[in-house]
C-alpha cells in the first residue's frame, strides 16, 4: 500500500503524526494509498521552516524570482501528462479535463512571472517643496492555501504562484482525498529552483486547518471550498488576526431566452452541468428557460444527456467520471429522489448508473429534473453532481429576479441573441462573473475570479490582480533630504503639503 508523506522544508517526510487516512479511487471504489495527517508538531515544524525561508525569499531579486516562475512554467508544462493521470486516479474525471484544469493553472503561473510589472510602486515628485512621496508594497510572510478535492492542481497554481512570486513563503493544505498532485507540484518547485521552505504540503484534516487558522505565524489565508468552511475559516482566521481571502459555494445559474440558439446553448448547458461530474464550483447547476425556450431546450438538453458516455475517466471516450466518496453519491440521489417526490419531472434519471466493470465505484449518471421550483432542495443547495435543473419563468426580469434572491452569487450566464438583453442581464444581476453566450465565465488569469454574497467571505477575489493586492501590503514613504544649512522647517501644527 502506498503511503503518502508531508513536503517539508525541501523534503519528503513522514512528519511524527501516527493519524492516517484512506485515498480511493472514485472509479473502482478500491483504497490506493494511505494518506499522513499532520500533528501538531508538523505543523510547528513547517511553520518554522516556512518563517526562516520568508526571510531571505523576501529579499531575493524580482529577477530570480521570475526566474524560478519561467522554470516551474516549464516543469508543469513538462508534466502535464503526469499530473492529469494523478488528478484522474484520486479525482476520477477524465484525463482531458484533468489536462484542461492543469492548463488553467499554468496561466496563473504565465501572469506571475510578470510581477516585476505588478509591483512597480508610485512616486509623487516635489509633493511639497523638497517633499517627494513614493509607495511600494511587500509581502505578508507566510501564508497558507487550504484547497478543494475538485481541482487539485488548478486551484493550488491560482495560489502559490501569486504569493511565491510576490515574496511570500506558501504553506499547501491540499484536501486529503486526492493529495498525490500537490507533492509531485512540490518537486517540480524544488527543480524549478525554489529555496526550501519556501513551498510546503501538510496533508492533514479539521485538526490541521484549525492550527492553521490559529496559528499566530501564519499571517495570510487562501480558501476555496464549501459555503459554510469558507465563514468558519474567515471568522476563525480573521479573529486571529489573519488576512482572509474565503472562496465559498455557488448556485450558478444561466438564463436561456427564446432568441438564443437553442442547439448551442443546450450544447454548452449539457458540458457545463455534466462536465467533471458537476464537481466545480463555476458549473451550471440551473437552467432558467423563459417562455417558449423551454420545452425545446428540455428536448435538446435530454438528447445530450442521455448520449453522455460515464466511464473510467482513463477510458479515451469517457465524457464523464464518478463522483469524489460514496457519500456524495448517495447525497446526490438522495437530493434528486426528493425532488422527484415534490413534483419535479424526472427528464433523465441517473440515479441507478452502474458502469460495468467497475460496479463498486461511485457513479452518478447526468440527470435532468424539469419543472423545479425554488422552494425544493434541489434548487436551494449547492447539489455538486452532475444534475441539471430547469426553472421556467415568464420573463427576463423573471429570471434576473431570481438569481438576484438567491443566496449565491459565484458564476451566472445568458444566452441571447439580444445585446440589450445582455447588457441589462449583466448590469442588474448581483453575481461576481458573468457569462454572456459562455457559460463557464472563469476570468482569464490577467483578471480576478470570485463572487458575491455567500460566495466570498473577504473582500479581495482570487489571482490577478487582486491576488497581488491580497499577498501584499502597502508602504507609502514620504521623504525630505534638506540642505545641512537649511532650517528643518518644523512646526508644531499639524503638517500640511499645500505651504512650504
Amino acid at each position: 500500500m502506498n503511503t503518502i508523506n508531508h513536503f517539508i522544508n525541501g523534503a519528503e517526510t513522514a512528519g511524527t503524526g501516527d493519524r492516517t487516512q484512506s485515498v480511493y479511487n472514485p472509479a473502482t471504489g478500491a483504497v490506493t494509498a494511505e494518506l499522513r495527517l499532520a500533528n501538531r508538531d508538523d505543523l510547528e515544524t513547517a511553520v518554522a521552516a516556512a518563517t526562516e525561508a520568508a526571510k531571505t525569499w523576501n529579499h531575493i531579486s524580482l529577477a530570480k524570482r521570475t526566474g524560478v516562475m519561467f522554470k516551474f512554467r516549464e516543469l508543469v508544462a513538462a508534466h502535464i501528462d503526469e499530473l492529469a493521470a494523478l488528478i484522474t486516479a484520486e479525482h476520477g474525471k477524465v484525463l482531458s479535463d484533468a489536462k484542461g484544469e492543469i492548463h488553467r493553472g499554468l496561466e496563473v503561473v504565465e501572469f506571475a512571472c510578470g510581477i516585476p510589472e505588478q509591483l512597480k510602486g508610485a512616486y509623487s515628485d516635489q509633493a511639497a517643496t523638497g517633499i517627494d512621496v513614493f509607495s511600494f508594497r511587500q509581502p505578508l510572510g507566510v501564508v497558507a492555501g487550504i484547497t478543494p478535492f475538485n481541482f487539485p492542481v488548478m486551484v493550488p497554481l491560482w495560489m502559490a504562484p501569486m504569493a511565491i512570486a510576490t515574496g511570500n513563503a506558501f504553506i499547501l493544505k491540499p484536501s486529503e482525498r486526492d493529495p498525490s498532485a500537490s507533492m509531485l507540484l512540490a518537486q517540480l518547485w524544488k527543480d524549478a529552483g525554489l529555496p526550501d521552505g519556501v513551498f510546503q504540503v501538510l496533508h492533514g484534516d479539521k485538526e490541521t486547518v484549525t492550527g492553521l487558522l490559529t496559528h499566530p505565524g501564519i499571517d495570510g489565508i487562501s480558501f476555496v471550498g464549501s459555503t459554510p468552511i469558507a465563514q468558519y475559516v474567515h471568522e476563525t482566521a480573521t479573529a486571529h488576526g489573519k488576512r482572509v481571502q474565503a472562496l465559498g459555494g455557488a448556485k450558478n445559474h444561466a438564463i436561456v431566452l427564446p432568441d438564443a440558439d437553442l442547439e448551442g446553448a443546450a450544447d454548452h448547458l449539457s458540458a457545463a452541468a455534466f462536465g467533471s461530474a458537476g464537481e466545480r464550483c463555476m458549473a451550471i447547476s440551473v437552467a432558467v428557460a423563459v417562455g417558449d425556450a423551454a420545452d425545446q431546450l428540455v428536448k435538446n438538453v435530454t438528447q445530450r444527456a442521455t448520449a453522455i458516455k460515464v466511464a473510467n475517466g482513463t477510458d479515451p471516450g469517457a465524457d464523464m467520471g464518478p463522483v469524489i466518496t460514496a457519500a456524495a453519491r448517495d447525497r446526490i440521489v438522495g437530493i434528486v429522489t426528493e425532488a422527484k417526490a415534490a413534483g419535479a419531472a424526472m427528464v433523465v434519471d441517473g440515479r441507478s448508473l452502474v458502469v460495468e466493470g467497475h460496479e463498486e465505484g461511485f457513479w452518478v449518471g447526468p440527470t435532468v429534473l424539469d419543472n423545479v421550483t425554488s422552494e425544493m432542495t434541489a434548487y436551494t443547495e449547492e447539489i455538486f453532481g452532475p444534475v441539471l435543473v430547469v426553472v421556467r419563468v415568464d420573463t427576463l426580469e423573471d429570471g434576473i429576479k431570481l438569481i438576484n434572491a438567491n443566496p449565491y452569487g459565484n458564476g451566472t450566464a445568458i444566452f441571447t441573441s439580444s445585446g440589450a438583453a445582455a447588457r441589462k442581464f449583466q448590469r442588474e444581476v448581483t453575481v461576481g462573473m458573468i457569462g454572456i453566450n459562455v457559460p463557464l465565465p472563469v476570468p482569464v488569469a490577467y483578471h480576478s475570479f470570485g463572487g458575491w454574497k455567500a460566495s466570498l467571505f473577504g473582500d479581495k477575489h482570487i489571482y490577478g490582480p487582486e491576488g497581488v493586492s491580497f499577498y501584499t501590503r502597502g508602504k507609502v514613504v514620504t521623504s525630505r533630504w534638506p540642505e545641512p544649512t537649511h532650517a528643518s522647517g518644523a512646526s508644531y501644527n499639524f503638517p500640511s503639503n499645500s505651504t512650504d
